[in-house]
């Protein structure tokens, strides 16, 4: 399976201009069933809002949808649509809710109120890349234990477990791309004195 970006979590943010309450509700989802579910549960949460624009892109079926919910055609959910393309991500959801404040934004305005909405919901749901990794085993001794971090986090590892006893077992989660490289590199700075073992191989998220 190829390495896909994606949003990390679900997340909220919220964002006024011009007295215009602009309401982000952002999430991962894999089907086009999951999507359309996500939208109309934001839609029912904000049942009473002026407009509930939402956009989502799947790997299912390359699928790219968007609406915008009665906002002057152009002004809302391309703009949304267009945070979530230009970011690279993909299997998410996005829905800006909009309670109007009296003053009109115009064209412009809507598309750069709706474009920052946007924007601020993908920054907060943050974006990792899934991709083939490895689950890795090694065991050293303190003294070479302080060095460790530094050395997963130049190969984008993961820590998953660390037990303390008399020497240091470490289990972590790498891209399996690295593996050969990191096994190199290991070697090289312990002198050969620690190795690392593979536990298995997953997909899985590894944060950029």
């Amino acid at each position: 399976m190829k390495s896909y970006l994606t949003l990390e979590k679900a997340a909220k943010t919220e964002y006024v201009v011009k007295h215009s309450r602009f309401i982000t509700t952002v999430a991962p989802v894999e089907t086009n069933e999951q999507a359309v579910q996500f939208v109309a549960d934001v839609r029912s949460q904000y049942s009473d809002a002026t407009h509930n624009v939402y956009a989502y892109v799947l790997r299912e079926g390359q699928m790219k949808r968007y609406s915008d919910d009665g906002e002057p055609q152009g002004t809302a959910g391309m703009p949304v649509l267009d945070v979530l393309l230009k970011s690279g991500v993909t299997d998410c959801a996005l829905v800006v809710t909009r309670y109007f404040g009296g003053i009109l934004l115009g064209g412009g305005g809507l598309v750069r109120a709706y474009s920052h909405s946007a924007s601020l919901g993908v920054e907060a749901a943050g974006i990792v890349r899934m991709t083939p990794c490895a689950i890795m085993e090694m065991t050293c001794d303190y003294s070479f234990y302080g060095r460790v971090p530094a050395l997963l986090a130049d190969f984008e590892a993961v820590t998953e477990d660390t037990q303390f006893t008399d020497n240091v077992t470490v289990v972590f989660r790498m891209p399996a791309e690295s593996v050969e490289a990191f096994e190199k590199e290991l070697t090289e700075r312990s002198f050969g004195k620690f190795f690392a073992k593979k536990r298995e191989e997953i997909f899985a998220p590894i944060k950029i």
